[in-house]
């Protein structure tokens, strides 16, 4: 395991007499791609924007990189990057001038072991806006725009990358190209990633480890697979025989089927074997927790936090 990244422990944050974050613990270490989960206002948004240093926290410990985020240093922000749910600046620039315009504010930081920044036109191929660098930006579709928000906030080479829907308004093309992108930060640059989406087919494509956030507070705290065998551990075999249509929710897939094939007088065909996915347990904890079964949702919690200490 990496070195500590990330850290909070009983972290809040209170809008008026609304408590949205009712004591969050996490840790997030070196070379991880982690996603943060949870349903419309569970504070995910607040979450990120308190670890980046744009909000500021009612109460709980924060360490990002070895600093407070609400006091830390220009060299600290030179280490992070952000992609926003959203960016304004300037429309009438082009991507190859903003990213260039961007790049020279990280120059001084570079180390002997992170150059920065970006080399541009590199970095314009990676994104795919190559053929597009001198077009205008008020010119870009939405999707387009969205893979500068991406080149803009890798652009300085970051050490950890916080990520808010980074895909929003990508087509499938678009959104494969980041996930390979993604994949190629964390395990080429060494970057650290945070990033929320609601997407669970990307969620489960990209994380090394899943946080889910509901009520407040983490409920669950692991990899994708430990995730869903912990929270549902039966799998769904689908088959047709003898015309008819058969669906068993079985605990042992396997076993099932070398039992469904020994046993048959007739033909199986249309076997579909589907393991559970991150969807159904995130679905299931999130209704566990909303039915107000936090009890069970802490035994969660508790259970898949020691799986992932070091």
């Amino acid at each position: 395991m990496g070195e500590v990244v990330i850290r909070a422990r009983d972290l809040r944050m209170r809008y008026g007499t609304k408590d949205v974050l009712t004591g969050v613990d996490l840790d997030l270490r070196a070379g991880e791609v982690v996603c943060l989960l949870g349903p419309n206002g569970a504070g995910k948004t607040t979450t990120i924007e308190i670890l980046e240093g744009f909000r500021i926290r009612s109460a709980g410990e924060v360490e990002v990189l070895g600093q407070d985020p609400a006091t830390a240093s220009e060299d600290w922000r030179a280490r992070t990057g952000v992609v926003l749910q959203s960016w304004r600046d300037h429309p009438r620039w082009t991507p190859r001038r903003l990213l260039t315009q961007l790049g020279e504010y990280y120059r001084p930081y570079a180390t002997p072991d992170r150059q920065r920044p970006h080399d541009i036109d590199d970095l314009l191929e990676t994104v795919g806006l190559s053929q597009l660098a001198d077009q205008k930006i008020n010119t870009l579709s939405g999707g387009q725009r969205r893979r500068l928000d991406v080149a803009i906030g890798i652009v300085g080479r970051p050490e950890l990358l916080f990520l808010d829907e980074p895909t929003a308004g990508f087509d499938p093309q678009a959104r494969r190209e980041f996930h390979e992108l993604i994949r190629r930060l964390s395990q080429v640059d060494r970057t650290t990633i945070l990033l929320t989406t609601h997407d669970l087919d990307e969620a489960e494509r990209l994380a090394t480890r899943v946080l889910v956030l509901a009520g407040g507070r983490i409920v669950a705290d692991d990899t994708v697979s430990g995730l869903a065998d912990r929270v549902e551990g039966e799998t769904e075999v689908r088959w047709r025989q003898g015309g008819t249509a058969h669906t068993e929710r079985v605990p042992d897939g396997t076993a099932f089927v070398r039992e469904l094939f020994a046993r048959s007088g007739e033909e199986v065909h249309d076997l579909e074997v589907r393991r559970s996915s991150l969807e159904d347990a995130y679905l299931a904890l999130v209704q566990q927790h909303e039915a107000g079964h936090e009890d069970a949702a802490a035994r969660l919690f508790s259970a898949t936090t020691a799986e992932v200490e070091p």
